[in-house]
């Protein structure tokens, strides 16, 4: 009786974590995540968006409504592109929102996304390296930024590299290359 009775419980779970993915919307910003390798010029460039093939290639077979808002990197981002990022999150129909994101001002985005107090779930991740390029973390950040989506409550998060924070307790540690909790780091500050 109490195998069966567990066994119910772990297929309402499942319906439910399944539902939640139900109204899922992706947007893309640019940043590293979708840069390509451009090997005349041997820049970084953009082009069209990387989104639509690495869900393809992680199997993510949910219903998903796909934007892609602009192409930047992050840190020619001003104002107004943060409020078009929020618009677009703002006339959302799904609750559950990934955003992909250039790192370097991605806790900016967060903070002016987190003050609207939006009723939805919004993740933002992005990648170190170009999701082109071998050994990329752009994959496994997306992957993780969608499951973060599917199971957390309202509020705006960044999910990076196995670590999910709260938009208001993260920071980019430059040197170290990688995101940071705000409130273990500031021990360690002058």
């Amino acid at each position: 009786m109490m195998f069966a009775f567990r066994m119910v419980l772990l297929n309402y779970s499942i319906c439910l974590f399944h539902f939640s993915f139900m109204s899922l919307h992706i947007i893309a910003t640019g940043g590293t995540f979708d840069k390509h390798y451009d090997p005349v010029s041997g820049a970084l460039t953009f082009g069209q968006s990387v989104l639509p093939a690495a869900l393809a290639r992680a199997r993510i077979k949910t219903a998903c409504t796909f934007e892609s808002l602009m192409m930047l990197d992050s840190l020619d981002m001003k104002d107004s592109h943060r409020q078009q990022i929020l618009a677009a999150c703002s006339r959302s129909a799904q609750e559950k929102i990934v955003i992909v994101h250039g790192t370097d001002t991605m806790t900016e985005t967060a903070s002016v996304l987190g003050q609207a107090r939006l009723a939805c779930c919004i993740v933002l991740t992005g990648a170190m390296v170009p999701y082109d390029i071998v050994d990329s973390d752009a994959l496994f950040n997306l992957g993780f930024a969608l499951a973060a989506a599917g199971l957390l409550p309202h509020g705006v998060y960044i999910a990076m590299n196995g670590t999910l924070f709260p938009w208001d307790d993260v920071r980019k540690n430059r040197q170290a290359g990688v995101f940071e909790r705000l409130t273990e780091s500031s021990g360690s500050q002058p």
